[in-house]
């Protein structure tokens, strides 16, 4: 049987590439979208290990034109895609919302939110057809929670979040189902640069330091694992559903 393929975004690091791990030990056919890094890299030859027609697609989702050649790029070597989980994400810029300088806080919509329709849609000659494809949203608790200083950040998730459920709603009649899912609080990346902010620029920046070093951080390969069965099986009546990772088995 031909396997299916599965792209996942931010697949350098964190979830991303743990993610993309567990879905090539499964025989899935993983596409890895990052910017171009010796961590994507390094995270294509961990999966190239499980399944080796997987392949890295370089891609700055802060930048149309690079987002339009990695579509251009995906189509070309697979014309059919099973599902699509995204998970590239970044906090920047943390700084109160009548401070924080205009285009950084752009630049985040653009990655965490526009990026995402602008992708999917030039995926979606890929999408068509008579084969089921899920999309997963890799969500965060500030899609319902305003955190200071995360006002970008929160506006994107919570965006994404209803762009998930706009894409159930009208792919439900097409085999496209698409859910999101809170990770938790996971030791990746992105909260090593919460923890490198300032106090002045974020006042909860020792909460987050105490979740450090009080061990409180779920590991990206642990969430992975438990992320798997919705990315792979989730059904149509799950379609439009948002999860949480601390409530799944």
């Amino acid at each position: 049987m031909t396997p299916q393929t599965f792209l996942v975004t931010g697949a350098s690091r964190g979830i991303g590439r743990a993610l993309s791990v567990e879905l090539a030990k499964k025989g899935v056919r993983v596409l890895l979208l990052a910017r171009a890094s010796d961590a994507l890299e390094v995270a294509l030859s961990s999966v190239q290990e499980h399944s080796p027609e997987s392949c890295a697609v370089p891609c700055d989702l802060a930048d149309m034109n690079s987002i339009a050649v990695a579509a251009a790029s995906i189509l070309e070597s697979a014309p059919v895609l099973d599902g699509i989980v995204h998970n590239a994400g970044a906090i920047a810029p943390v700084q109160p919302i009548l401070a924080v300088d205009g285009s950084a806080w752009a630049r985040s919509i653009q990655v965490n939110l526009i990026g995402v329709q602008h992708l999917t849609q030039l995926l979606a000659p890929a999408m068509r057809g008579d084969h089921r494809v899920r999309v997963t949203t890799i969500s965060s608790g500030a899609s319902l929670r305003p955190l200071p200083s995360w006002s970008a950040y929160c506006v994107a998730k919570a965006g994404q979040d209803m762009w998930a459920r706009c894409l159930a709603e009208e792919g439900r009649d097409r085999g496209i189902s698409a859910i999101s899912v809170a990770p938790g609080i996971v030791d990746t990346g992105m909260q090593a640069d919460i923890r490198a902010t300032t106090a002045d620029d974020f006042p909860l920046r020792d909460t987050f330091v105490h979740y450090h070093a009080s061990g409180q951080l779920s590991r990206a390969e642990d969430v992975a694992v438990q992320l798997l069965d919705l990315v792979l099986h989730h059904t149509m009546e799950q379609s439009g559903e948002r999860f949480d990772v601390r409530d799944l088995p």
